[in-house]
């Protein structure tokens, strides 16, 4: 645990965003990998896989729910020096992590194919988005319990393991998507699939990492170690707490899908430029994401210990820095965009 009610303001900000700013950048990097490799495949296989790729979004919005939630609440029983309630927020978390993750396991096998209907302009992107998908689905169901082991770390003042994880898994991503894909060294080639594969299996080791971290590592939280019984009220807190963040990202997600929608009427090339565009964007706002994400854990543990003064510090310091980091970004949007794009052409 770390203890964010002493020290400077700024400091803790800049301490805590810069290796999440890592890690998110690590975790959007599975992506842009996988849409390295299958542009070699052609404009159906990478329109396809930028189709399947919008349903991160809907797993970012629930999983920004649980990521805003357990990090505040468990960063304000922190600061409140009560383990017990953190811990309990970190079972309940982890609890509605699994539920999400057993539904979307029914979903996703069941009915993605379907929603893939709607969204792709040909039989041939089709297939590349559904074959992508079931096989990425494993990677999606797992970042429900990696943002929520994540978030309770984070709320305890710790972002560098998770960092260091991550760093670790796009890396073997990196290892596997070649392999797999085009089946450098290997006389086997899943193309798409083998994509999805590549990033299930990273994600996998993450998770088992992550698992072994808090097991072996961290006395503050634990795992659970029992079965867990539901506690409504808890899991509500959560929920409700998160939610207004997680809106934003399911707007954007319907947003998303409405223009795929929109170009499916067009040819693939359009939608896999598109997705592509995406993507880089994404990866332009990680800096602005980690300040934010990092100013509700010192937000909270500061207001728990009944730190006012250092809470509208933080206020201050996050708004400075997300308002410079944008306007640096925009001004080398302006300068030349082009140069973002170069690797996948």
């Amino acid at each position: 645990m770390k203890d964010l009610t002493q020290g400077k303001i700024l400091t803790h900000l800049i301490a805590m965003a810069v290796p999440m700013a890592v890690g998110m950048f690590i975790q959007t990097l599975y992506f842009l990998v996988d849409l390295y490799f299958v542009g070699a495949l052609g404009a159906h296989a990478l329109a396809g896989v930028s189709n399947a790729g919008s349903v991160f979004f809907f797993i970012m919005a629930l999983t920004q729910i649980l990521n805003i939630g357990c990090g505040t609440l468990v960063a304000h029983a922190v600061g409140s020096k009560d383990r017990v309630q953190a811990n309990t927020l970190f079972h309940q978390s982890m609890l509605i992590a699994a539920f999400c993750s057993v539904l979307l396991v029914v979903l996703g096998y069941a009915f993605g194919h379907v929603f893939f209907e709607f969204m792709t302009p040909d039989a041939m992107t089709r297939q590349a988005a559904v074959d992508y998908f079931h096989w990425f689905l494993p990677a999606l169901i797992l970042q429900f319990g990696l943002t929520v082991m994540a978030a309770a770390l984070r709320g305890a003042g710790v972002v560098k393991p998770v960092m260091l994880i991550s760093v670790v898994a796009v890396i073997l991503n990196i290892i596997l998507s070649p392999v797999l894909i085009s089946g450098w060294g290997s006389p086997i080639a899943l193309g798409v699939s083998g994509a999805g594969l590549a990033s299930s299996l990273s994600a996998i080791f993450a998770m088992v990492m992550t698992v072994w971290y808090f097991v072996r590592k961290v006395d503050y939280l634990t795992m659970p170690t029992k079965a867990l019984v539901p506690e409504r009220q808890v899991m509500l807190k959560v929920i409700n707490l998160g939610l207004p963040s997680g809106g934003e990202f399911l707007l954007t997600f319907m947003y998303m899908s409405v223009i795929y929608w929109a170009l499916s009427q067009f040819a693939a090339s359009a939608q896999a430029g598109f997705g592509l565009g995406v993507r880089i964007m994404q990866v332009l706002f990680l800096p602005v994401m980690a300040v934010a994400f990092a100013a509700p854990a010192i937000a909270a543990q500061n207001y728990a210990a009944g730190k006012y003064d250092r809470v509208k510090e933080t206020y201050r310091y996050t708004n400075l820095l997300t308002c410079m980091l944008m306007a640096i970004l925009t001004l080398v949007c302006l300068a030349n965009s082009s140069w973002f794009f170069c690797a996948f052409q």
